[in-house]
């Protein structure tokens, strides 16, 4: 990690530091004091230190001595702040000087309710006004099979459905964010799905098959199926963030004409049922709190709150 941009001679001592290679088993150890709110910035560290450009950086507080709290700083910025009281004020104090200084690239801010908003409540009157703050996620988990039979469709997609799975990715984005993540050119957002996709980090279930919804006597409506095109994906979901004690769920997406037919519960038991077979013993996700019925559909699946996010969006 020392590659990470460390701060200039110019720079002033500061109560956190930029964190180097050294650091990481260090850092990954603050990480493992909470598994599950802590995957995203644990997952983006061990990434880190497989690749040879990291596109971010993570800063540890204090600045000497045994760390207490991290923060990964790249195209989100996550604090993992466990250390309570007057040590939990001093690290977001911490944190949102080095976030000053090095001005803000990140899109959002995202974690632990209480971290997230307050590094936000410390940087609001010096950075742009956030687009949306979202200050109640319900942090969920499994770490047992489902408690719905999972859909037998569902698979990961490979390499070559590229053009199906982004597309999808894309409304969902738009549905859940508010713009396109291609709209201004580039292929950035294209190349990280395809990473997904190539890691076996990306699900889908294709239309073909999909059942109509049951009529209030429990028979099938013939009039209800919807023609869509079999190589249509019906359903959709990724791990946006992996270690080996837990994978995150992201990105959970239903093609609007087959609302209704439950694939969202049979496709989650399907990915939970995948994912903890062959990649992490534990499932989580954060979902906003109004939206009602995915937590209604992720708690039928055996999902259960651990804790609540927070993510602030420029």
């Amino acid at each position: 990690m020392a590659r990470w941009h460390p701060p200039g001679p110019w720079s002033r001592p500061e109560a956190a530091r930029v964190l180097t290679d050294a650091d990481v088993p260090a850092a990954l150890a603050v990480c493992a004091l909470d598994p599950v709110g802590s995957v995203l910035a644990a997952s983006r560290i061990v990434e880190a230190t497989r690749l040879s450009h990291s596109g971010g950086q993570v800063w540890g507080f204090p600045a000497q001595g045994p760390l207490l709290a991290i923060c990964w700083a790249g195209a989100n910025l996550v604090p993992v702040v466990p250390v309570g009281g007057a040590e939990h004020a001093e690290a977001l104090d911490a944190f949102a000087a080095l976030a000053r200084r090095f001005g803000r690239r990140a899109s959002s801010i995202v974690g632990e309710r209480a971290a997230a908003l307050g590094l936000w409540d410390r940087l609001a009157q010096y950075w742009p006004a956030a687009r949306d703050v979202r200050d109640d996620q319900p942090s969920l988990m499994i770490d047992r099979a489902p408690q719905v039979e999972p859909d037998p469709l569902v698979r990961r997609s490979v390499p070559a459905e590229l053009p199906l799975v982004l597309p999808a990715c894309v409304r969902m984005f738009v549905e859940e964010v508010g713009y396109s993540p291609v709209a201004a050119g580039g292929n950035a957002y294209a190349e990280r799905v395809r990473g997904l996709i190539t890691s076996g980090r990306s699900f889908v279930r294709l239309a073909g098959g999909v059942p109509a919804p049951s009529l209030p006597n429990g028979d099938r409506d013939p009039l209800a199926a919807v023609a869509l095109p079999e190589r249509t994906v019906a359903f959709k979901a990724e791990l946006g963030a992996v270690t080996s004690a837990v994978a995150q769920v992201q990105g959970v997406w239903v093609d609007p004409q087959l609302r209704g037919r439950r694939l969202s519960e049979s496709g989650m038991a399907a990915v939970v049922e995948i994912t903890r077979r062959e990649i992490a013993p534990v499932v989580s996700l954060y979902v906003n709190a109004y939206n009602e019925r995915a937590l209604a559909t992720y708690r039928r699946v055996g999902f259960e709150q651990v804790g609540t996010f927070a993510t602030v969006l420029f």
